[in-house]
This record gives C-alpha cells, structure tokens and sequence, in this order.
C-alpha cells in the first residue's frame, strides 16, 4: 500500500457535482492498493497516517500528530499511485490490486483511523472524483506498508 498525506486547512471530494466528503483542518490521504495487500497492511498505515507527527507545536517543530491534535481526515482511494513509469510513455497499472481486494483494504484504512478516534471522511472507490484541497503548509509525506 501506499499513502500519500497532505496536510490541510480544508478538502473535499465530489462525485457527478454532489459533495460526497469534506473536512476542515488535517490530512487528505491518497490511499493506493498493491496487489498482495491485505488487512494488516491497512491496519498498519492507518496507524502511521494517525501518529505521524505533521503539525507544529508552539515553536513551529513537527511534534504534533492528527491524534493529538483532533485533525480530521479525507479518505481518497488513488490506484495510480502503483503506476509505474520506468517504461514508455504510459504508465502500467498492473501492480495495483483490483478493485474487489483494494475497496474493502481502502474503507479499511478508514474503519481504524474512525475506531482510534479520528473524524474521517471518504471519497467514492472507483468514482471519477474532483478533489479540493487547499494544502497547508505544504506539507506533503508519502507512507509505503511494504
């Protein structure tokens, strides 16, 4: 799996014009699913999504994570952060797993930041999604569960 973080002042997705996640202060997390993943892989990068230390404490140090800080997060799922561009001009998708292993690893990944007491909101799996964001910062950390 892979996990892009972004940290926010605000995000939201929508699908055929209708919002359909938003939150305010704290991470979008882009969240890719390798073929060959499985629960523990979910569990173990919502974990390390809710720790990361990625905002400031009084002096400006990154010493705060979205736990202790009551950050929210938006769950976007993203296969085409497997794509690999080695070759040619088009990338190849074919280490992302399919939609019917990676749905539930996605909403997964959401169900354990939600149980460690994270407000989390999600995108639509395999939707064309607009996503906004307005990046704070930036700040921009990617997580691989491998």
């Amino acid at each position: 799996m892979r996990v892009v973080l972004q940290r926010v002042a605000r995000a939201s997705v929508d699908v055929d014009g209708q919002e359909v996640g938003a939150i305010g202060r704290g991470l979008l997390a882009l969240v890719g699913v390798a073929r060959g993943d499985g629960p523990q892989a979910a569990a173990h990068l919502a974990e390390r999504t809710a720790q990361m230390r990625l905002f400031a404490d009084q002096a400006g140090h990154f010493e705060r994570s979205a736990l202790e800080t009551a950050a929210e997060v938006l769950v976007v799922s993203q296969f085409t952060l497997l794509g690999d561009t080695r070759k040619g001009r088009r990338p190849n998708f074919t280490e992302a797993a399919p939609a019917e292993v990676a749905a539930p690893l996605v909403a997964l990944y959401a169900e354990r930041l939600r149980q460690m007491g994270l407000r989390v909101a999600a995108g639509r799996f395999g939707a064309h999604m607009l996503v906004r964001l307005e990046n704070d910062g930036p700040v921009t950390i990617l997580l691989e569960g491998r």
